[in-house]
Formats: C-alpha cells, sequence, structure tokens
C-alpha cells in the first residue's frame, strides 16, 4: 500500500465522520432534514463545514495524484 492511498483511507474516514457528526436536529434521524429557514453558522459549526472543504479538496488532490501514479 503507498502512502497515497493510505492519505486517501484516512482522509475519506475523516470526511465520512465530519459529515455524520453535522447533524443538525437530534431526532430527525442520521442523515438530518432539510430546513426552510436560511441561517448563518457559528462556532464549532463553521469550523466543521470548513474542515468539510477542506477535506473535500485533499481527497479530491490525493485521489487524482493516486490515479496519476498508481503504485
Amino acid at each position: 500500500m503507498t502512502l497515497l492511498n493510505l492519505a486517501q483511507i484516512i482522509a475519506s474516514i475523516i470526511l465520512v465522520l465530519i459529515i455524520l457528526s453535522q447533524v443538525r436536529e437530534a431526532g430527525s434521524g442520521m442523515f438530518g432534514s432539510a430546513q426552510n429557514t436560511i441561517r448563518t453558522r457559528r462556532g464549532l459549526e463553521r469550523t466543521m463545514f470548513q474542515m468539510t472543504i477542506v477535506l473535500i479538496v485533499v481527497f479530491l488532490v490525493v485521489s487524482t495524484l493516486s490515479a496519476r501514479f498508481p503504485g
């Protein structure tokens, strides 16, 4: 297993955990529910949202590099 494959696995696991932890309402099921109101993100919620974006970019870059340079 190459370093790129390991980085891809780690990034994907962390990404899944962060996405699943962003459930907005406790009683709405595993994946949350649609909200009709628009509100701003603050504090930890904003940090987790930004971390999700960063991890998506990291995952895409690592996946592209892994496909480009199979090891």
